[in-house]
């Protein structure tokens, strides 16, 4: 019981911290450098034992009149106070140049990258990087240099993901302090309907079965570029990209009479409205594998058929921003802006 109540305790009060740095700091613009007077500092549990340390060998010097335990005291106290002042400049300066949160696929963890800035002529130690209360990071960042930060997220469902807050920490040099920051800079993180399902797949409507949209005339539609994976020809390497020292990319073609696709939820009527969505993000991605043309129809919208990465993404996230009886399809998923990978700046 007693316990119960100091968690309490203790998480009101971080929420009211919380609250007060919010209203303090305001909200956050990317780039962001940190600045001395958003920058917080206190001892670690180390610190704190070390202080006690000395607080004891402080005692005995007194007590028993030895001048070398006191300076050995005093000399451990300017230590301390040296460590206290270069962690906090570790972390002052430091700067956050962008943030983006790639989409995935609920069920799965997402993943933020950030970039961070040096632009001191010192190397900045074991800055680390977090989501909200979640584990931390650490990385090096070089002198007048940039260092990238994978941050995972977990996607629990679809729709948005909202990281609301980020936190930068370090503890470099020894441990004794623990300088930290927030930054309050709102990153959407789309995320996608599990691709799950086992129907085969429709044509468009008003087609048999295994018709063809277009006249197959024997030749292969180009499709583009994708990189070189493991088990591709070296004949469909396009190597004159490659002299002009690109990396390997494979040519890709697709089907003249490739199928066309209508994705219709009303015609699930059988399956709850998740599996519907799950069943279409399903179907979307092995259209999209097989280079067919595609369309999607939802509730009080309409995806016109297609095919490539624009226009997959415009469909998962249709299905992703889907609300109960409508379809949530704002001007930047039709044109096929990747909202979930939005840089704040």
């Amino acid at each position: 019981m007693g316990l119960n109540i100091l968690a309490g305790i203790r998480s009101s009060s971080r929420a009211r911290l919380r609250a007060w740095i919010r209203r303090r700091q305001g909200a956050d613009a990317l780039p962001l450098t940190l600045e001395r007077r958003r920058l917080y500092i206190l001892p670690t549990r180390a610190g704190l034992g070390f202080g006690v340390l000395l607080l004891f060998m402080l005692l005995a010097g007194l007590n028993y009149g030895s001048s070398l335990a006191l300076f050995l005291t005093f000399l451990l106290c300017g230590f301390v106070l040296v460590t206290m002042h270069l962690c906090h400049r570790n972390l002052l300066g430091t700067s956050l140049r962008t943030a983006a949160a790639a989409p995935t696929f609920a069920h799965r963890t997402g993943v933020l990258h950030l970039i961070l800035g040096n632009a001191a002529p010192l190397w900045r130690y074991r800055i680390e990087s977090g989501v909200s209360d979640q584990p931390t990071l650490a990385a090096d960042i070089p002198a007048r240099g940039r260092q990238g930060v994978d941050l995972p997220v977990p996607a629990p469902a679809r729709g948005l993901v909202r990281v609301d807050r980020l936190r930068l920490t370090t503890t470099h040099p020894f441990g004794l302090f623990r300088a930290w920051t927030w930054v309050h800079a709102p990153i959407d993180m789309i995320v996608y309907p599990r691709p799950y399902g086992a129907l085969p797949m429709p044509t468009e409507r008003g087609r048999q079965s295994g018709t063809r949209s277009r006249g197959n005339s024997g030749a292969d539609e180009w499709r583009g570029l994708r990189p070189f994976r493991d088990g591709d020809s070296p004949r469909q390497v396009d190597w004159k990209a490659y002299a002009r020292e690109a990396p390997l990319l494979v040519k890709e073609y697709s089907a003249a009479g490739s199928e066309l696709r209508i994705f219709d939820f009303g015609q699930l009527a059988n399956l709850n409205t998740e599996a519907r969505l799950e069943q279409l993000a399903r179907w979307v991605l092995d259209a999209e594998a097989r280079g067919e043309r595609y369309g999607l129809e939802l509730p009080g919208a309409q995806i016109p058929p297609d095919r490539g990465t624009d226009h997959r993404h415009r469909c998962l996230a249709a299905l992703a921003l889907y609300n109960d009886g409508a379809a949530v399809i704002g001007s930047n998923v039709a044109h096929g802006d990747n909202i979930g990978e939005r840089r704040v700046n």
